[in-house]
């Protein structure tokens, strides 16, 4: 066991740490796991800890399968058996088996499925009466499942609107409905167990004493209810070893509070706080550029990130024209360096703020015939939303497409159930027409041969959904693409049944937003020919999933490396998103998002904006991201501007800084000031919230009545003044 030997001096302090409560602050690249997988070993083999006095928990099945799969290797399976390692909802489940007797289920206690979750919830709100629009399931959930990781049950729900107290209501409906099955949902297995532990000393100090270390991997992302789960587990001994890294919360809206680690310090004062600073997978540029990035994030413990492995390149920064363009040069720049044979396809990665941005990425690498593999969320094509609205608009060109119809009848749900589809094809097979034939026929109502067919309750639903789609086909030979798109999307309140509220409904909706751009450029093609092309992408189905570039989320590129990265989207509004503007913690969990990417890449980084996003129809003009003025001019060079250098950022002078010495600076005069009222071409009406001076224009905020909050370049947005 001569592990320790190949440890550098901060990794060897932190395995080999004294008894008492100790905290590794684990930079990214830094050999956390191999730190906590080692820390466990050298507990067994050098201090004689028996294995089934540990208990090590981590947040997925994959990490706690490699930490058990390394530990083995350093030690054996015989000398590893009985080690309780595993992620907390897993422990917890055991647990809750265990001591079920003090439980209102029993021990077979069926554990629901996300799917089980929301259908248990629609109950609820039926049997409250409550209307399934105003309450939508999905965002009920998520509240349900927000307070539960805040270790609030239904009685303690708190109330401030009338929408509180009716979701207070469906929660305890909900909890109700899921006992009564002798179920549990995800969150109840921590909120149980904690409170399990909390309201039974006798059972706390059973566990407390069996757990003599308690190991903790990714603590910042722990939420409120697994840092009082580890609080009780170590109650006894106060062995615990918490291995995280603030800088890379970036999990706020699963519950993840990073201020555990700052509640850690508080809670144990004389903890042993460890920095990893070493990082063995950069290039010392990225490295520099991520600090620079993340210092300006108040409230955290600085480390100084440090590597052997050089310098490397400078960062490449390159300013598109448009969104197209952004997609291009990815794609160009990964081809140049395979051709090369700098790297292989699978040393490079793109990552994007939202799954939406992967749609013009992946069209271009289609279009180049370069294979690519999408992580973290289906192919933009794959996904429900873009699915459906695809299948109405093959409905209204194909009035035959049942695979369509069937596909989209019942979206939003209409009451139209799977007895009622069968009816409808019963009849039609009757008489020897489609199911799209009788659906147009019964637009008529009650005057249709085929209304008799259904009963009344079938009838209405039928008769309405084929009013809409007899409608739209009326529509075909006089709208373009978009103003179809857009008819079917209001007549079917599709905004209203995606964003409810959620981060999730959000995306969905900016998926459609997407789809719709793509919808603009046939403004003088058919549909036809829209529906083609739509087909000649989706139905890529020979992606290969080997030595390929990776597409993904930020979100989805924690944890992982990849010598190559390219990050798109660096605009303002995208990276960071506008929902962050105004939430000083959500701006800070944008900036670790960043920091995220950057520090993913090992040798070379490449960061992309464009100057307009929107399509080739009307595009928006678009503000680059505040987060590229944090990076140090030294670390950067690049383009803009489809070629010209970029003039701005920074105050040293390097090959991104062009200083014009002949050329006066201009003095900008501004025209706008919060509250005054205003009128944009294209979004109408609006009221100023802020103007400042910037880069020789005025950078105007304005929240509009049709789309909410856009930042404009007052040179460019054409905003006229109202009295």
């Amino acid at each position: 066991m001569n592990f320790l030997e190949k440890l550098n001096p901060a990794q060897k302090s932190a395995v080999t740490a004294g008894e008492g409560p100790v905290l590794v602050l684990a930079g990214p690249g830094s050999g956390k796991t191999r730190v906590l997988t080692q820390r466990i070993a050298y507990l067994i083999g050098y201090e004689g800890v028996r294995p089934y006095q540990m208990l090590a928990v981590t947040f997925t099945n994959k990490a706690a399968r490699e930490m058990e799969h390394r530990v083995q290797q350093l030690l054996g399976e015989e000398m590893t058996r009985g080690l309780l390692l595993g992620t907390f909802h897993s422990t917890c489940a055991r647990i809750l088996r265990r001591e079920a007797e003090r439980l209102p289920v029993s021990s077979d206690f069926v554990i629901f499925d996300a799917d089980d979750q929301q259908s248990v919830v629609k109950n609820a709100i039926r049997e409250l009466n409550l209307n399934e629009k105003l309450y939508r399931p999905v965002a009920v959930h998520a509240a349900i499942s927000r307070a539960k990781n805040e270790l609030i049950g239904p009685e303690d729900f708190p109330v401030v609107t009338y929408r509180d107290e009716a979701v207070k209501r469906i929660y305890k409906r909900y909890q109700e409905l899921i006992v009564a099955s002798n179920g549990v949902d995800f969150d109840d297995l921590l909120l149980m167990t904690t409170n399990l532990l909390a309201d039974n000393p006798d059972v706390r100090e059973k566990y407390a004493q069996r757990f003599h270390h308690v190991l903790v991997d990714e603590f910042q992302d722990t939420n409120i209810a697994q840092y009082n789960l580890i609080k009780h587990l170590s109650s006894a001994y106060h062995n615990v070893f918490c291995v995280g890294d603030p800088d890379q919360s970036v999990y706020r809206w699963r519950g993840a509070d990073y201020r555990n680690v700052l509640r850690f310090e508080e809670d144990h004062p004389s903890c042993q706080t460890i920095l990893l600073e070493q990082n063995y997978r950069s290039k010392q540029t990225i490295l520099d550029a991520a600090m620079a990035v993340i210092d300006r994030n108040p409230r955290r413990k600085r480390k100084q990130l440090f590597t052997e492995r050089g310098a490397g390149e400078k960062i490449v920064f390159y300013e598109a024209l448009d969104d197209y363009g952004e997609a291009s040069f990815v794609v160009d720049t990964i081809a140049q360096l395979v051709a090369s044979r700098q790297y292989e396809p699978g040393d490079c990665a793109v990552m994007y703020r939202t799954n939406a941005m992967s749609r013009l990425l992946e069209e271009a690498f289609l279009q180049a015939r370069l294979p690519y593999r999408l992580v973290g969320a289906q192919r933009f094509y794959g996904r429900r939303e873009v699915k459906d609205l695809i299948a109405f608009l093959r409905l209204v060109q194909n009035k035959d497409d049942e695979i369509s119809l069937a596909r989209v009848i019942n979206v939003p749900p209409r009451g139209i159930g799977d007895k009622t589809l069968l009816a409808l094809h019963t009849a039609a097979r009757a008489a020897n027409v489609t199911p799209g034939d009788v659906l147009l026929d019964l637009a008529r109502g009650s005057d249709s041969p085929y209304f008799s067919h259904f009963t009344g309750r079938a009838a209405l639903p039928l008769a309405d959904f084929g009013g809409l789609f007899s409608a739209w086909r009326g529509l075909v030979s006089t709208y373009t693409v978009s103003e179809l798109f857009d008819r079917i999307a209001q007549d079917i309140h599709y905004k209203e049944h995606l964003d409810d509220g959620t981060d999730e409904g959000k995306e969905r909706w900016e998926n459609v937003v997407e789809l719709h751009r793509l919808a603009d450029e046939y403004e003088d093609r058919p549909l036809t020919e829209f529906l083609e092309n739509v087909a000649l992408v989706s139905d890529q189905d020979t992606i290969s999933e080997g030595n390929v570039p990776t597409l993904l989320t930020l979100h989805a590129a924690k944890g992982l490396e990849f010598g190559v990265v390219f990050i798109v989207g660096l605009d303002d509004g995208l990276l960071p998103h506008s929902r962050s503007f105004d939430e000083p913690e959500e701006m800070e969990e944008e900036r670790r998002l960043f920091y995220v990417g950057i520090t993913r890449a090992k040798d070379r980084l490449y960061i992309l904006r464009a100057m307009r996003r929107g399509g080739r129809g009307y595009a928006e003009d678009t503000i680059e991201s505040r987060f590229l003025s944090d990076l140090p001019a030294a670390l950067v060079s690049g383009q803009s501007r489809a070629g010209k250098r970029k003039p701005s950022y920074g105050t040293e002078k390097s090959a991104w800084i062009l200083p014009s010495p002949s050329r006066p600076i201009k003095i900008v005069e501004l025209t706008f000031r919060a509250g005054m009222r205003v009128k944009h071409p294209v979004w109408g009406e609006g009221i100023v919230l802020d103007s400042r001076a910037q880069d020789s224009d005025e950078i105007v905020d304005v929240v509009f009545n049709s789309v909410g909050i856009k930042r404009l370049a007052a040179s460019l947005a054409n905003l006229t003044t109202l009295k």
